[in-house]
């Protein structure tokens, strides 16, 4: 049952062929790695755009939420002095209101680009704040606005209690 040995020659040539077939087997060509390029260039493509949706809703939920924190603090303020904030220079925090709010959440600008304002017996109401375009950062848009006011109220922003008082100013109203 033993078999007897085969012997086989192989000439050099013939070993360098073999071995440099097998070399490139386990190998990509650069098709292949042209092609895989490709489809992951279409799905970020197909991805990103959602990433851009994501970062302006939470930016516009981060201003929603400043808002009612500076509410809160104005509604304290009021609450213990018995007068509505002054009248600000947009970006300034009103005198005296830094015992209620944290000076950096007012001072750093918003979550939406612009400055934070205070406005007192101006533009027809008692008091309100809100988000002054001054060329501070990125500028939004009505549309844009609209989105914000849907969270607080109606998304109409000539009514409630978000409302546009000039063509750079959005601001929430504490008193008509």
């Amino acid at each position: 049952m033993n078999r007897p040995a085969t012997v086989v020659e192989v000439s050099r040539c013939d070993a360098d062929r073999v071995r440099l077939s097998r070399v490139g087997a386990g190998g990509f060509t650069l098709v292949e790695i042209l092609i895989v390029v490709v489809i992951l260039g279409i799905l970020a493509a197909m991805v990103i755009p959602s990433f851009a949706g994501a970062v302006t809703g939470s930016r516009q939920q981060s201003f929603v939420s400043s808002v009612k924190a500076i509410e809160s603090a104005a509604a304290i303020y009021t609450a213990k002095t018995g007068l509505y904030l002054e009248d600000s220079s947009s970006g300034s925090m009103p005198a005296g209101f830094d015992a209620y709010l944290d000076p950096s959440e007012f001072t750093n600008g918003t979550p939406i680009g612009g400055v934070w304002d205070f406005e007192f017996d101006s533009w027809g109401i008692t008091s309100a704040f809100g988000v002054h375009f001054d060329g501070t950062g990125e500028t939004q848009d009505e549309a844009y606005m609209a989105e914000i006011d849907t969270i607080f109220d109606d998304g109409e922003l000539t009514t409630g209690g978000f409302q546009q008082l000039a063509s750079d100013r959005f601001y929430y109203i504490i008193e008509d």
